[in-house]
């Protein structure tokens, strides 16, 4: 069925390219202007010489006001175009699986990069305008961000596993000041194809001794890297950013805590190819976590088919007046709660800190004193009644650190798996470059 879509979109490609109603299409009683080309078939999909110049104009401007030396043409085109085809591949499997980022998600994140640049929501399209930047446009890209990033997320990162040995490993090795430190890196890496020959092998490994040493003797890391690794991090000039050592990868720490800020390190070899890190520069420190907790417990009804909400929310008063006349909280809650997880505790919702509640349950409770029960009120996820049971302030800071250890560890794994995934999808793909 593959080979049939891949004919299919070849053979309409083809003829495309010979139509002359494609090949020039002309603004009516004016003379002809070409107006788009293909300038890749992926799949049963395109990639447009327009996506591709555009891209180019937007990485060339980029690399400009970061002041990197620009490689040749014919290569940074060659970065640009496979990126857009990976991306195009991601995409079409995104709609395969059913994946779609909806207008409150994508406005929600529109808001908060209009937040993080203290621009109200309603004038980012005019703060955007001014740089230049079409917003329906602005909008789109946002759109394929965040769904490159879901999918991601569905694909690679939901399917690595933490397990309980490398947690307590993690946590070790943490007392280690290096892993509590703070480094900023650069990488290229230069992919091995998935069966790759013994000359195919060799010849990758004179490469990567070649860029390295080129790197060594004092050549733009970053231009190296826009010319010749096979990273996603490619045209932003290998740039990883800031990362705690602990969020590294395993083999990229073991280099780092060895080397001084402005080291290359010499080519080293993963599942994923040959990788020669860059440390640009190194940071430290970790202060406690001390934050205020509560200890609630709940009973919850859903309204259904034959109890609407003024139902349930009286039905819920009932029961808290039977509590407040003296009756069991925990023997209530165990037989009329319909939350699976707190029912079999009697409601008992244990210690919580900021921001495990959804927003509306944190109001509702925000000011009860230990013991009151709260009027009924209602939550997306049903009606409530909670009583406080104690507050305390609490030192989480072995409890986060236990948090970002589990983030870490598949923080540290989701580059190297990312990268393989990225390979299996582009080897599955059917491509075909007409630039």
């Amino acid at each position: 069925m593959r080979k049939v879509f891949q004919f299919c979109a070849i053979l309409v490609a083809q003829m495309l390219l010979l139509s002359p109603a494609f090949a020039q299409t002309r603004d009516i009683s004016v003379h002809g202007d070409l107006l788009d080309r293909i300038a890749a078939i992926v799949n049963d999909g395109l990639v447009l010489k327009s996506e591709l110049d555009e891209q180019m104009s937007s990485v060339e401007k980029r690399l400009l006001e970061q002041k990197v030396e620009l490689p040749s043409q014919s290569v940074l085109r060659q970065q640009v175009l496979d990126r857009l085809v990976v991306q195009e591949i991601q995409l079409q499997r995104a709609k395969h699986v059913g994946l779609t980022v909806t207008d409150e998600q994508l406005n929600s994140a529109l808001q908060e990069i209009a937040a993080r640049n203290k621009i109200p929501f309603d004038q980012l399209p005019t703060a955007l305008a001014a740089q230049g930047v079409d917003y329906k446009l602005y909008r789109e890209s946002m759109r394929k961000e965040l769904t490159l990033s879901t999918l991601r997320q569905r694909d690679v990162i939901a399917h690595i596993t933490v397990s309980p040995h490398e947690l307590e490993q993690y946590l070790a090795r943490e007392q280690n000041a290096a892993a509590n430190d703070e480094f900023n890196v650069s990488h290229i890496l230069l992919s091995l194809p998935a069966a790759a020959t013994p000359q195919q092998l060799e010849d990758i490994s004179h490469k990567a001794q070649d860029v390295a040493a080129r790197a060594v003797k004092g050549e733009d890391f970053g231009q190296l890297a826009i010319a010749n690794s096979n990273s996603q991090t490619a045209l932003d000039g290998g740039q990883l950013g800031w990362r705690k050592g602990s969020q590294l990868p395993q083999f990229i720490l073991d280099l780092v805590v060895k080397m001084k800020p402005g080291e290359v390190s010499v080519p080293v070899r993963t599942p994923s190819g040959y990788h020669i890190v860059k440390l640009n520069e190194r940071r430290s420190g970790e202060a406690a976590v001390i934050i205020n907790q509560i200890h609630v417990r709940h009973i919850l009804m859903k309204p259904n088919e034959l109890d609407d909400d003024a139902t349930v929310r009286e039905k819920l008063a009932k029961l808290r007046e039977r509590i407040v006349k003296g009756e069991d909280f925990a023997g209530i809650a165990s037989t009329a709660s319909e939350d699976p997880g707190s029912a079999p505790d009697g409601g008992d919702l244990g210690w919580s800190g900021p921001g495990t509640f959804v927003p509306e349950f944190d109001k509702a409770i925000a000011d009860l004193k230990p013991n009151e029960i709260s009027e009924p009120f209602k939550t997306r996820y049903g009606w409530h009644i909670v009583q406080m049971l104690g507050t305390r302030t609490y030192d989480s800071t072995d409890d986060v650190r236990r948090q970002k250890a589990f983030a870490a560890i598949r923080e540290s794994k989701a580059d190297e798996e990312t990268e393989l995934w990225l390979r299996r999808l582009r080897d599955e793909a059917f491509v075909e470059t007409k630039m």
